[in-house]
């Protein structure tokens, strides 16, 4: 079978397709046939070197995958030949065809495609994690989102949408918050021209927001825990600007808020069914209408160096999906 292989640490360009052997299913695991899988921002570090996981040589990048199964080991009753499902891991989709335990398969509704299945696991899976698992967010509630027009953020400003939660995005740029504005923002700030903590206040009638999604980092993140309500909370997804902010707790105890660290790979493999659980939620919401991933680019496999180069150099709205 094709594989994108990465031999050494280095920039996308070193990555070579190779043929190898295929996979053999073992006892609960079973092989899919990938139809596409998805790049992450992590994919560019992970290649480098610079990820927290290093894998040994020679590896794929992708964490994120749809396919159809096309061979079960023994004691499977998860899933069957035949099946499109979804699947995550930490690396290696970036081929065709892959090995996965069938615990960690979601079976994809047929009015889904593989290219948006593809897609849903890390950016949607880590937001609905966080709003649902961990800030246990309400209809009715005000949520600030940081970084609105990335790829988390995106994701961040549709689910709260959906949740019935109002949405004020906040962005570098005018272009990116109109971005943000179609997925469903009702309110923007351009941080990069307004105090954030003033606008967060202003908009709220000086109650502040109930719930910051925080993907960023930096110089922000105090502005905006700041600008939280009593008993808000502040969801830490991650540190996209490469400053990890050092917060002054006296402002959680005047606050009475909580700040909620949300690693979803470790709940992922702590909690499995609840990840399936979200995973069908978000795939139901999909297939009724409501939930509409942005796809930014679909790109053959031989391909991937230009689509991580484009993701590295942040000049993607979106999935970048590519097709094995």
């Amino acid at each position: 079978m094709k594989a994108c292989l990465c031999k050494s640490f280095g920039p996308p360009s070193d990555l070579v397709i190779e043929h190898i052997e295929e996979p053999t299913a073992g006892p609960g695991e079973a092989v899919v046939r990938v139809e596409a899988c998805a790049l992450n921002f992590f994919d560019t570090l992970i290649i480098q070197g610079k990820y927290q996981f290093k894998p040994d040589f020679p590896f794929s990048p992708s964490a994120e995958f749809a396919g159809v199964v096309e061979t079960v080991g023994t004691g499977v009753g998860d899933v069957a030949v035949g099946d499109r499902v979804m699947g995550y891991m930490k690396w290696g989709a970036a081929r065709q065809k892959v090995l996965s335990r069938s615990e960690d398969l979601v079976r994809i509704p047929d009015g889904v495609s593989f290219d948006v299945a593809a897609g849903l696991a890390v950016t949607y899976g880590t937001t609905l994690h966080a709003y649902q698992d961990r800030a246990a967010l309400r209809a009715g509630e005000t949520v600030a989102v940081l970084g609105a027009s990335g790829g988390v953020g995106q994701a961040a400003v549709e689910i709260a949408s959906i949740m019935g939660a109002k949405v004020i995005a906040c962005a570098s740029s005018e272009d990116k918050l109109e971005f943000a504005r179609s997925l469903g923002a009702e309110l923007t700030i351009d941080y990069s021209k307004e105090a954030l903590k003033q606008r967060l206040k202003e908009l709220t009638g000086g109650t502040g927001v109930d719930v910051v999604y925080d993907p960023v980092g930096g110089d922000h993140s105090e502005q905006a825990l700041r600008a939280t309500s009593w008993e808000g909370r502040f969801l830490v997804i991650g540190f996209a600007a490469g400053d990890i902010p050092k917060i002054p707790l006296n402002i959680v105890m005047l606050k009475g808020c909580d700040v909620l660290g949300v690693f979803w790979g470790a709940a992922v493999e702590r909690d499995p069914a609840g990840h399936r659980r979200n995973m069908a939620q978000l795939l139901n919401w999909v297939e009724e209408g409501k939930l509409k991933p942005h796809i930014h680019a679909v790109y053959p496999l031989e391909e991937i160096a230009v689509a991580l180069e484009e993701i590295a150099a942040r000049k993607v709205r979106g999935k970048v999906i590519l097709r094995p």
